[in-house]
């Protein structure tokens, strides 16, 4: 019997680690062979070179392609993208796969959607459906849902919402959150282990920064993250973990900012190009709060009971849990939400908090692994668009 070949495409740390779950699934199944497609971020020094993170055992082909310039302009992005387009098309005709698996709205998955789409190659995508309108994601991720044709959508509304893109509900699945399996399954590290991991100490003003620019908006990133540093400043006890943004237009202003402040307050403060998504979610234990503009801070952050202050419109659009606070880019608003953070009132209600992606009828990336290994797939690439209008 002829082994239906799955490609898994990665081209960010935090991506992989939301795949992962998945990817320990489908190793799993004697009847597939599993491959995967390695790019963008993973690839570049400047971002930690995270491929080596990734454990190849189990995988029977990997493809390499680097994309990425020393570049993160508006220009830089679209040969980036350019450069995509055909390193992947390549890529597919090596590993010819049955099917491609990718995650989210990055411009890396859009190019990978298209040489898909060209080559005949049915996608699987993951949290479709969600709204960034801050972003330059919010219409890549339209785009790559009506380039895919297996949809895994994090909540209810977001399924619906694709079903309202044309897509045949049949083919729309709501698992909740995939990144929610990590929680379930990884054993997380001890405070006294992290500590010495991260070579710093977590006390009860900790909170960990996780900040990336506005790609619908000019010259802000220096802007906001300025303002966010500013309000820092103001609680002399905060202790601040910071993680480095991902490569979008801007994000080395943000990079170069963060250095200059742990250079600047080495007794409080400390970076990482990238944590990693054992300590990522083991820090979560242990620190008061989550500040910046991640998704991470809404669709994860709310499973460890504590709170996410989202800053400005990155996020405008996507469901949250009553754990977040949303606040302008401007250090009083800010000054304000951290005061929030760590009020009593606050605090006492989190418990009671529900992660509105986390479901709780059992694991994300079986059910999901569950439709891909045995969907038939030769109904898939001659699409119809699901009119609502007429089927109502």
């Amino acid at each position: 019997m002829k082994k239906r070949k799955i490609c898994i495409f990665t081209g960010s740390r935090a991506e992989y680690g939301l795949l992962k779950p998945l990817i320990d699934e489908l190793k799993t199944e004697e009847s597939i062979e599993l491959q995967l497609l390695i790019s963008g971020m993973h690839l570049s020094p400047e971002f930690g070179l995270t491929y080596k993170e990734i454990s190849l055992e189990g995988i029977n082909k990997v493809e390499k392609v680097e994309i990425l310039l020393s570049s993160d302009s508006p220009v830089g992005i679209c040969k980036a993208m350019g450069l995509g387009m055909i390193g992947y098309g390549e890529a597919f005709d090596r590993l010819k796969p049955d099917i491609l698996v990718g995650l989210g709205d990055r411009f890396e998955l859009f190019a990978a959607a298209t040489a898909a789409m060209i080559n005949r190659i049915p996608v699987a995508h993951l949290h479709g459906g969600e709204a960034t309108e801050g972003l330059i994601d919010e219409p890549i991720r339209h785009s790559i849902t009506k380039m895919s044709h297996l949809h895994f959508a994090a909540t209810e509304i977001y399924r619906k919402r694709i079903i309202q893109l044309g897509e045949n509900p049949d083919r729309v699945f709501n698992f909740g959150a995939i990144g929610i399996d990590n929680l379930k399954k990884m054993k997380l590290l001890d405070k006294v282990t992290l500590e010495n991991e991260l070579r710093f100490e977590i006390n009860d003003y900790t909170i960990l920064v996780t900040f990336h620019p506005v790609t619908l908006e000019k010259v802000t990133a220096q802007q906001q993250f300025k303002e966010l540093l500013d309000a820092i400043d103001d609680f002399n006890e905060l202790r601040i973990i910071f993680t480095h943004p991902n490569s979008d237009t801007d994000g080395r202003i943000i990079i170069s900012m963060i250095d200059d402040y742990v250079k600047n307050n080495k007794n409080k403060a400390v970076s990482f190009v990238s944590m990693g998504q054992l300590k990522y979610l083991s820090t979560l234990q242990f620190v008061k709060g989550v500040v910046g503009n991640s998704s991470s801070g809404l669709v994860e952050v709310p499973s460890f009971k504590i709170g996410t202050i989202n800053i400005g419109d990155r996020q405008r659009g996507r469901i949250k849990a009553e754990s977040v606070i949303d606040c302008p880019p401007r250090k009083r608003d800010i000054i304000n939400s951290i005061n929030k953070l760590f009020s009593y009132e606050f605090r006492n209600k989190l418990n009671n908090i529900e992660n509105p992606y986390e479901l709780k009828k059992g694991i994300t990336s079986k059910k999901i692994k569950d439709i891909i290994t045995s969907y038939r797939l030769e109904s898939l690439i001659k699409k119809q668009f699901y009119d609502i209008e007429y089927k109502l």
